[in-house]
């Protein structure tokens, strides 16, 4: 699905890093799983985190069978979201992401000059994804509350320090430092970030476009870290 900051481009780079020693036994587990852009490309046993309960009741309806509709028009959309409390979750998610301009949450009603109906190009890119996540375990609580199984491959990408995007105020320190507990637990983990603390290190790095809006594309160095000597723990 269509997600701001998805890393569905640089899945096919990081992925072979970080499952280069996964045995079948292992979980993979994202405790920000967003879009689901990354684990549906994951084989084998997975859990699919994210606080946002709008985005994993889509997941689990999308489970369940459900097909997002074929067109939203502007006035629906606003609709959903003036409503959201009485709106299923899955059409929440649906109109406050995949039909958003730039995937942002809310982020305006997403239309071009051309004519673009934007439902039906998200529709198409959820029925294909939905097989590849039809088993993910996905839950929803605080990234520092979730279930992680002994032993399993941890893959982070959290908000952005400095950036929007998170419902809530993201406690950038905080989350390091659970990746260090996380890590010490005996768990391989892997953060995608801007930049990180002394004690991570940088395991992969490439310089991607990223859309600012409508007119504009600038571009950033997205990393992969891990707390150093920690790669793997297999």
């Amino acid at each position: 699905m269509l997600y701001s900051g998805s890393k569905s481009k640089i899945a096919k780079h990081i992925l072979p890093i970080m499952l280069s020693d996964k045995s079948d036994s292992q979980w993979y587990v994202e405790p920000f799983c967003g879009g689901g852009n990354m684990i549906d490309k994951v084989p084998g046993k997975r859990i699919g985190n994210d606080a946002n309960k709008n985005l994993i009741g889509f997941w689990r309806a999308i489970q369940r069978g459900w097909v997002p509709p074929d067109n939203l028009t502007r006035e629906e959309y606003y609709d959903i979201k003036a409503r959201q409390e009485e709106v299923d979750d899955c059409l929440v998610a649906f109109a406050a992401a995949p039909c958003s301009f730039g995937a942002k949450w809310w982020g305006g009603y997403a239309f071009n000059k051309a004519g673009k109906n934007y439902a039906a190009a998200a529709k198409r890119n959820i029925v294909k994804q939905a097989p590849s996540v039809s088993d993910v375990v996905f839950t929803c609580v605080d990234y520092r509350k979730m279930y992680v199984p002994e032993n399993s491959v941890v893959y982070c990408d959290p908000p952005y320090k400095g950036t929007a995007g998170y419902q809530s105020s993201f406690d950038t320190d905080s989350f390091w430092d659970w990746c260090r507990a996380t890590s010490d637990s005996g768990h391989s983990v892997f953060v995608s970030e801007i930049d990180a603390p002394d004690d991570f290190e940088v395991v992969w790095e490439k310089e991607v476009g990223v859309r600012m809006d409508k007119n504009r594309v600038s571009s950033r160095v997205e990393r992969l870290y891990t707390l150093k000597g920690r790669s793997q723990h297999g």
